[in-house]
C-alpha cells in the first residue's frame, strides 16, 4: 500500500469500471476526481454509476450540496483529508476521474489556486477576442506561464489573472514552483502516499465518438431532464447549473425554452466531444510536465484492462 495509483482517460473510456474492478482485486479504495460528482443529486448527468461499487469504498462523491461553489484548492484539501482516511483503513488508494487539474493538484499540489480574483481585470478580459487573449499571455509570462492550461477561454483568463498577480509580487521563489519531478511537490502528503503508478485510458477517436454519443441518449433515457428538473425545483439556481456545464447547462437551456429537444441533444453531443477532446490535450501536458503515464487500450475486454493494471502494479513493488 505504499503508492497511489491513479485511473485516469476521456469521458467515456469506462473508468470507473475499472478502478472497482482494481479495487476489489487489491483491497483499494476509490478517491474521485471528477468536478462535479462531488454535487449531491447531480447522479445520471455525471455519471457516478453508484451501484458499481458494491462494498468498495469510494470517497469525494457526493459531498457538496447542488448549487455550491467549489473550486480546484477546496478539492486539494478535501484530497488529502480523504487519502489519510484510505490510510486508517489500510486500503491502496485509487484515484480516479478525468478531471485533469483535480487529478493534477491530487498528485501535485497547486501552489497557484489560491491566488484570488480579480473581478475589474476579468471584466476587461472578457471585451478581449479569444487571439487577442492567447495574444496577451504569451506576451507577458510569469512563473505560472509554464504550468498554465490555456485550452478554453475561462481557463485562459484565470491564467492571465495569475501571471498579473505574480508580476505585481516579483512572481513566486522557485521552491514553491510545482514539480512532479520533486519530492517538495506536496509535502503535506505522507511519503508513502507519493504518485506510483498511472494509467490512462485510450480509445481510438471513432470509437470515443460512438461511446459518448450512445451514452448520451442513454442516460436522456435514464431521466437526465427529469434529474435537471427536480433540481431546479429543489431552488438549485438556473445559472449555477449552467455553470457546471455540459449536460446540466444544455437540459437547463431545454427546460427553459432556449432549444427544442433535437437541437438541445446535436449540440449537447457536439460539446461532450469537445469536451473529451480537451482532457486528452491536458493528460499529454500532465506527461510532458513530468507524470508517467502508462496508456492502455480501452477497446480490450475489462478483464484484460484490469490484467494489464495489476501486471504493472506488481512490477512497481504494489
Amino acid at each position: 500500500m505504499s503508492r497511489i495509483l491513479t485511473i485516469l482517460g476521456p469521458t467515456a473510456a469506462g473508468k470507473t469500471a475499472l478502478a472497482v474492478a482494481v479495487a476489489k482485486k487489491l483491497d483499494g479504495a476509490i478517491l474521485s476526481a471528477d468536478s462535479r460528482q462531488v454535487f449531491r443529486g447531480m447522479d445520471i448527468g455525471t455519471g457516478k454509476d453508484l451501484g458499481s461499487y458494491g462494498t468498495v469504498p469510494r470517497f469525494l462523491v457526493d459531498i457538496r450540496p447542488a448549487g455550491a461553489s467549489y473550486h480546484v484548492s477546496a478539492y486539494r484539501a478535501d484530497f488529502l483529508k480523504a487519502l489519510s482516511r484510505v490510510r486508517e483503513l489500510k486500503k491502496v488508494p485509487i484515484l480516479c476521474g478525468g478531471s485533469g487539474l483535480y487529478i493534477q493538484a491530487a498528485l501535485q499540489g497547486l501552489p497557484f489556486a489560491d491566488i484570488p480574483v480579480n473581478r475589474e481585470l476579468r471584466r476587461r478580459l472578457e471585451t478581449l477576442t479569444q487571439a487577442e487573449l492567447l495574444a496577451r499571455f504569451h506576451d507577458t509570462p510569469s512563473a505560472y506561464s509554464v504550468y498554465a492550461d490555456t485550452s478554453t477561454r475561462k481557463r485562459l483568463i484565470r491564467a492571465i489573472e495569475i501571471g498579473e498577480y505574480l508580476r505585481g509580487r516579483n512572481s513566486l521563489p522557485s521552491a514553491s514552483l510545482p514539480s512532479f519531478r520533486d519530492d517538495r511537490d506536496a509535502p503535506e502528503v505522507p511519503a508513502s502516499f507519493r504518485p506510483g503508478l498511472t494509467i490512462g485510458i485510450q480509445l481510438p477517436l471513432s470509437v470515443r465518438r460512438e461511446r459518448i454519443t450512445v451514452r448520451l441518449h442513454q442516460r436522456l433515457k435514464e431521466g437526465l431532464l427529469e434529474e435537471v428538473k427536480a433540481l431546479l425545483d429543489q431552488g438549485v439556481p438556473a445559472e449555477k447549473l449552467i455553470f457546471y456545464g455540459l449536460e446540466y447547462k444544455f437540459a437547463v437551456l431545454y427546460l427553459q425554452g432556449a432549444l427544442d429537444y433535437e437541437t438541445m441533444t446535436v449540440r449537447l453531443n457536439t460539446a461532450i466531444h469537445q469536451f473529451a477532446k480537451r482532457q486528452m490535450t491536458f493528460f499529454r501536458k500532465l506527461e510532458k510536465d513530468g507524470l508517467p503515464i502508462i496508456w492502455i487500450d480501452g477497446t480490450q475486454t475489462l478483464q484484460q484492462q484490469l490484467e494489464a493494471v495489476l501486471q504493472r502494479w506488481e512490477e512497481g513493488g504494489g
